[in-house]
C-alpha cells in the first residue's frame, strides 16, 4: 500500500514518534559528515505552483544528501497549465518518478495526485495543512524541552495552514494547544473536530480563543506566523487591523513560562506578527526550526519513499 503524506492525520503518535527519531539520526550523520545513500537510484518530482525558499531547498538538498536525484517542475510548465487533468499527470508521472512532493494552491491537487498515483505523495504545503513544518515544530520542540507529552504550545496568529498542522499533529502526541485568532479567522471547525477526537485519545487539551494573552500564559511553546500569507495581498490592510493585537513581543511573552521558546515558520515580518526583540533574542529557536525542515524531510522521504 503507497503511504501518503497530505495531512498529520495520516501519521499515528508512534508513526510521529518514530519520524522524529529517523530525523534526528539525519541530523547527526550530516553533523559527522556521514553521506546516505537511501535514496540512491530514485528520482522525486517536485511540483511548485507556489514560490519558496526554505521547503525547495530543504528536499531538493535532502534528496541530494540521500543520493536521489531531485527533478524540480515549475507547475507553469507542466501540461497541466495545458488542460490535462491531475488525473492523467499523476498517472503519467508514476512511470517515470518514485515519488511526488507537491506544494500546491488547492488541497484537492494532491487528493487527485494521491488518488490517480501509484508513488507516494508529500504535501509540502496545501492551503489546508503544512505538515512538514509541524514535524519539524515538533522536532524542535522535543531537542529544546526533551520530551512533548503534557507541554502547552501557544499559536498566536491566523486559523492557516500551519496552525491546521499544528492542531492535529500537537493533540495527536499529547501537546496542549492554545490558538489564539481573530473573530473570523478561526482554524476550520472540521479541523478542531478532528482535533477533538486525537486530544481524547492523547489527553491533551486544546482552546480555540481570541484572547492572545490567555493563549500565552503559562505556555511552554509561544508560536506566531504571518499576518498575510501568499494570495492574501487584496485583504492586507483588513487583516492588519484585525490582527493588531496579536503580536509577539516582549510584553507578551512575559505572560509564559519563563524558559518558553519562541518559534515562527517564515518568512516573518518583523513589527508585524513579531518583533524584531524576540525573534532575534535568545528564547526564539526559529533557525532550529528552519534546519530542521531538512532532517524531518528526509525523515518523511526515507519512510515513504
Amino acid at each position: 500500500m503507497v503511504k501518503h503524506l497530505l495531512s498529520m492525520q495520516d501519521l499515528s503518535p508512534e508513526e510521529i514518534h518514530s519520524l522524529l527519531e529517523r530525523a534526528s539520526y539525519f541530523k547527526k550523520q550530516r553533523l559527522n559528515r556521514i553521506l546516505s545513500d537511501e535514496l540512491k537510484g530514485k528520482t522525486i518530482a517536485l511540483i511548485f505552483q507556489k514560490p519558496s525558499t526554505r521547503t525547495r531547498v530543504s528536499f531538493e538538498t535532502g534528496i541530494h544528501e540521500l543520493g536521489g536525484n531531485p527533478l524540480f517542475l515549475n507547475a507553469q510548465e507542466l501540461q497541466l497549465s495545458r488542460g490535462e487533468t491531475i488525473a492523467d499527470t499523476a498517472r503519467t508521472l508514476s512511470r517515470y518518478v518514485h515519488g511526488i512532493v507537491a506544494r500546491v494552491t488547492s488541497h484537492n491537487y494532491l487528493i487527485e495526485l494521491s488518488k490517480h498515483g501509484t508513488i507516494p505523495v508529500i504535501n509540502a504545503l496545501s492551503p489546508l495543512e503544512h505538515p512538514c513544518q509541524t514535524l519539524a515544530d515538533l522536532l524542535t520542540i522535543r531537542e529544546h524541552k526533551v520530551k512533548l507529552k503534557g507541554l502547552k504550545l501557544a499559536w498566536v496568529s491566523d486559523g492557516n495552514n500551519v496552525c491546521n498542522s499544528l492542531l492535529l499533529g500537537c493533540t495527536l502526541v499529547g501537546i496542549n494547544i492554545s490558538a489564539a485568532c481573530p473573530k473570523g479567522y478561526e482554524p476550520p471547525p472540521e479541523v478542531v473536530k478532528q482535533a477533538q477526537k486525537n486530544a481524547a485519545k492523547s489527553g491533551a487539551k486544546i482552546e480555540i480563543l481570541n484572547d492572545p494573552k490567555k493563549a500565552v500564559t503559562n505556555a511552554n511553546v509561544v508560536y506566531s506566523d504571518v499576518w498575510v500569507s501568499m494570495g492574501q495581498k487584496k485583504e492586507a490592510q483588513k487583516r492588519l487591523r484585525a490582527f493588531k493585537e496579536y503580536q509577539i513581543n516582549a510584553k507578551l511573552l512575559k505572560l509564559a513560562k519563563g524558559d518558553a521558546i519562541v518559534m515562527h515558520c517564515l518568512p516573518a515580518h518583523r513589527g508585524q506578527e513579531i518583533t524584531a526583540e524576540v525573534i532575534d533574542g535568545p528564547r526564539s529557536v526559529v533557525w532550529d526550526q528552519a534546519e530542521n525542515r531538512l532532517h524531518v524531510q528526509k525523515a518523511i522521504l526515507y519512510t515513504a519513499i
